[in-house]
């Protein structure tokens, strides 16, 4: 059975996104290990060094992020996926086998170092490899498998909660090391970047990949021939015109825009409130009077219908854009954190309350989260992975991703400590924030979907900075005429090939 291109295309990237499934288990396990009894019993930790446990993940992945920048350009796409998977199995099996909290800290460190990698590099690969009607979709899939790997480890954690000894907590870590070692073994069966190989001067390379993407392996395809061309004419611009160094994404203005835009995006995700939620289930849920295991069986309830948002997303995405869903899921997180520090100041642990504020609380939480992954979670990932050029592309994710994992830390740091000082008056940050970030974007984002990656210069050098108001025709009607004219020129092509055919 011979597969279309934008089926090939796509379960490319779903295997792809296997490192994906790695990040977000462990936002899902890490409640659980955190919050099981034989893990207070060995290690006996504070709150800080608990935090510690969750945030040196974050830490580790800050710091992959970046080295995956300058990797993915030297090594490609495909190896620097390989070698995220590598790095995150060592620290896996640190984990698993740790002895003292000092091990556990190190395997931490050093897994959150191969998923700043893969999580950095994945959007890029899958993004570079899409045709631009389905680049959305694809893109997406890197939050629908972290979501898979959130539901996975929530069911888990769930199954080993109630084992005895130190089982409770490493089974749960011990299996995250099997995806990462499916995907180093199978990932340089898959083809490379073509824009990659085109941007290193590999010309025939770049050709046939792009025909094994596009056309089942023909390269004398009309659609594949003006791509080809169009990549070369893009990257020919990019290295006279476009950054070059880290230092040039913020002193050139196009490319400082975009990398803004990205930076701010990835900082507002985790400002939402998700990491918090993520991270502390148990302290969180506990803090309206629900026990530890029942906070687990509803976390992993709210995987399930974070998966089913996520592949929502993955439908529509194409369809709706990202601008609007982005604000709009912003909004809808803001009521729903709303209502959530409603219920919690009224219903503390120590008040006599009915079950309804419990159930308030988990259906909220439930809404909250399928707003959420149906908007700004894969948005996170599409959006950072198709504004950027060829030459700045891997670059300029690695910062956004950089960013997103300081938050990150950031939040996994100070979420514990604060909710047993400020209480329910931390949740307040989130709703606060929540409601800028619709502001935000409402201010600065353009839409970008089905833009084909070499168009997105246009439209951030010549899109006003602040975008409700302005006339949309001033910075759409070149690309629009552009795509016009390559069509009817793939058409005249498809024609002319047709006639000498039957000459």
């Amino acid at each position: 059975m011979v597969l279309s291109p934008h089926t090939y295309q796509f379960l490319v990237g779903v295997f792809a996104s296997t490192g994906s499934v790695l990040y977000g288990y462990d936002l899902g396990v890490i409640a659980e290990v955190v919050g099981s009894s034989s893990y207070i019993d060995l290690f006996n930790p504070t709150d800080a060094e608990t935090g510690v446990v969750v945030s040196l993940f974050t830490g580790g992945a800050f710091f992959g992020a970046f080295f995956a920048g300058p990797t993915g350009d030297w090594l490609g796409r495909r190896l620097t996926i390989l070698l995220g998977s590598l790095i995150f199995i060592l620290g896996g099996c640190l984990q698993t086998a740790a002895q003292s909290i000092h091990y556990l800290w190190a395997g931490r460190c050093i897994a959150g170092l191969g998923v700043g990698f893969l999580v950095m590099i994945i959007p890029v690969y899958q993004g570079e490899i899409a045709h631009p009607s389905i680049r959305g979709r694809v893109t997406a899939l890197q939050q629908f498998m972290l979501g898979i790997g959130a539901l996975v480890a929530g069911w888990i954690s769930y199954g080993t909660f109630h084992l005895h000894g130190s089982a409770q907590w490493r089974i749960p870590l011990g299996l995250q090391i099997l995806p990462a070692v499916v995907l180093a073994c199978l990932i340089l069966l898959f083809p490379e970047s073509p824009r990659w190989l085109l941007d290193h001067g590999k010309e025939e390379k770049g050709l046939k990949t792009l025909a094994r993407l596009h056309s089942q392996g023909n390269v004398d395809d009309p659609w594949v021939k003006a791509e080809f061309a169009q990549i070369q004419e893009s990257i020919t611009f990019e290295h006279e015109h476009e950054a070059k160094s880290y230092l040039e994404l913020f002193t050139n203005r196009s490319s400082f825009r975009r990398l803004f835009i990205a930076c701010a995006l990835q900082a507002s995700i985790q400002m939402t409130g998700v990491s918090a939620i993520q991270y502390f289930s148990v302290t969180i849920f506990n803090q309206i009077g629900i026990d530890s295991d029942n906070a687990l069986k509803y976390q992993a309830i709210n995987n399930v219908l974070a998966l089913v948002a996520q592949a929502t997303c993955i439908v529509f995405v194409d369809r709706l854009g990202r601008r609007k869903p982005l604000i709009a899921g912003n909004l809808v997180n803001c009521l729903m954190f709303m209502i959530a520090t409603i219920l919690i100041a009224k219903y503390p642990p120590d008040s006599n309350r009915s079950g309804g504020a419990g159930w308030g609380f988990i259906i909220v939480t439930w809404l909250y989260n399928i707003s959420f992954s149906s908007t700004c979670g894969p948005l996170s990932w599409i959006i950072p992975a198709e504004i950027f050029d060829t030459h700045t592309r891997s670059k300029g994710v690695s910062i956004a991703t950089m960013v997103s994992f300081a938050f990150n830390t950031l939040i996994g740091q100070v979420t514990s400590i604060a909710i047993n000082n400020i209480h329910w008056k931390y949740y307040l940050v989130f709703v606060i924030c929540n409601l800028t970030n619709a502001i935000f974007f409402y201010l600065v984002l353009p839409e970008t979907k089905k833009l084909p990656l070499e168009e997105m210069n246009y439209l951030f050098t010549h899109a006003p900075w602040i975008i409700p108001g302005s006339d949309k025709s001033k910075y759409t009607a070149n690309l629009n005429m552009d795509l016009e004219r390559r069509a009817g020129e793939l058409q005249e092509k498809e024609i002319g090939a047709g006639h000498e055919e039957h000459a």
